[in-house]
């Protein structure tokens, strides 16, 4: 197999763990003890983050596929780019979706079990913590600038479709905002970020090019 429809496999791959991420994951209002035990104690967190760490893992093989069928493209550098900052966001936000998958569940499953742990203050002395949030928040941006990147590329490359990017770049470039939003509007975002994967990981499939042996 090509190294670019391997790359379109880790797309489409990445698509699926972005709409599964907000489907699984549970709930509750967790500023509330009830609440924020019952989300995080759960086994259902833990997979829906871990969905979303595989996720971002994942696309910047897809980008690396996409710079690779522009490179003779006037495209190449922005496709560039967009693998840049893929791969810088992502290792920004890894950290903080690791400690919350793990760290806030271990807390939540103490708090369940009758330990006396305060499983609100804890998780949002996590969540606000100035230095966690600085690299969350920057990492997303950094996620967001990588989607329009590619998106940009896929519209200037003159050899795929215009639109095929578009969706993809929509859906990283929401992935900050759509936070402060209901759960509704959370798992609607997935499915269009999964639905703009798809939709590239197709195109970087049909557009393949076999490569010569070395």
């Amino acid at each position: 197999m090509s190294r670019v429809r391997f790359g379109a496999l880790a797309t489409a791959l990445a698509g699926v763990m972005f709409i599964l991420y907000p489907a699984v994951r549970p709930w509750h209002d967790e500023t509330t003890l009830d609440g924020a035990i019952a989300s995080l104690s759960s086994s259902s967190w833990v997979y829906s983050h871990f969905f979303a760490m595989i996720g971002f893992i994942l696309v910047p093989a897809g980008m690396l596929a996409l710079r690779k069928t522009l490179r003779e493209t006037k495209a190449e550098r922005t496709a560039f780019l967009a693998l840049v900052f893929s791969w810088l966001g992502a290792g920004l936000v890894l950290p903080y979706y690791g400690a919350e998958d793990f760290g806030l569940h271990t807390i939540a499953k103490q708090t369940a079990s009758g330990q006396p742990i305060d499983v609100v203050a804890a998780s949002e002395a996590f969540r606000y913590q100035p230095l966690a949030m600085s690299m969350f928040a920057g990492g997303l941006l950094l996620l967001a600038v990588a989607g329009v990147l590619a998106a940009v590329a896929v519209w200037r490359s003159g050899v795929l479709p215009r639109y095929s990017g578009l969706l993809f770049g929509i859906g990283y470039a929401l992935f900050l905002p759509q936070f402060f939003t209901p759960s509704a509007a959370r798992i609607a975002h997935g499915i269009i970020l999964g639905a703009g994967l798809f939709w590239l990981a197709a195109t970087l499939w049909r557009a393949n090019r076999i490569e010569p042996a070395a």
